[in-house]
């Protein structure tokens, strides 16, 4: 009997090895009753990224960027370069075609609207849709159009890329884009500024409300502004063209002084 259960204890030490029990006993017992007298505190861990020598992204700022990209723009050709190179605005991705400008460069008055809609994205030119039709026919009457040579106008938006299902533009995006802006106003040399719509005010005058901000000339990038409804709210909003056309009139007045 003694020899069996040598071999079996000597069996169940080997399977015992195999799965990594290699020392059964410590130099000194050890009473797992004992309470320590101290607990020693957790080292703080290191971040993995850390550990592996993963250097952690620097967050960008889009606006410094922007303003930095801008004014490295010294031509309006330069300055639609520069928009096209730059990749920190997420509108870009999901947008058709850059919608820079349309008109005349170096016209008296530039028009700064909001944003392209489909019809824009698609032909890459701002106010081309219905509401870009109303817009001719409202600056016709004054005697001035896009592709008028005596009495040009000069058209651009605060956004160049179309935000997704026409959504209004968010105040980041506007802020991102406000450099551009600014540098195409300095390029293109207008004398007036017509601010149409709401983000238009809001990127111009940092202001918002246009039925209240409307008719009153203002300043912005060293040139006198006058809000005007956006073409498109007159589409839906037909009682409001008296005062388009006494915004127009108003307009009208101060380039003939």
């Amino acid at each position: 009997m003694e020899s069996v259960n040598f071999h079996h204890d000597l069996a169940l030490l080997d399977w015992q090895v195999e799965l990594g029990a290699t020392e059964a006993i410590c130099d000194a017992p050890v009473n797992r009753y004992e309470v320590p007298a101290a607990v020693e505190k957790p080292k703080k861990a290191v971040a993995a990224g850390v550990q592996r020598g993963i250097v952690a992204p620097v967050e960008v700022d889009a606006v410094a960027e922007a303003e930095r990209a801008a004014q490295a723009a010294q031509s309006l050709p330069e300055l639609q370069e520069a928009l096209a190179r730059f990749e920190l605005c997420d509108l870009k991705k999901g947008a058709r075609n850059l919608v820079f400008s349309d008109g005349i460069a170096g016209a008296r008055v530039m028009i700064v609207g909001e944003a392209p809609g489909r019809d824009e994205d698609r032909a890459g030119k701002p106010f081309v849709g219905r509401a870009g039709q109303l817009l001719d026919r409202m600056f016709g009457a004054i005697d001035t159009g896009r592709a008028n040579a005596d009495a040009p106008i000069y058209i651009t938006n605060v956004l160049p890329w179309r935000p997704p299902q026409n959504r209004d533009p968010k105040p980041e995006e506007i802020a991102m884009m406000r450099p551009f802006l600014l540098r195409h106003i300095a390029l293109a040399k207008p004398e007036v500024l017509v601010a149409v719509g709401n983000h238009a005010c809001q990127a111009l005058l940092n202001k918002r409300g246009i039925t209240r901000l409307r008719g009153q000339w203002a300043e912005a990038a060293g040139l006198p502004v006058i809000p005007m409804f956006h073409p498109a709210y007159l589409l839906r909003n037909t009682d409001a063209k008296r005062e388009a056309w006494a915004d127009l009139l108003s307009l009208k007045g101060r380039l003939t002084k």
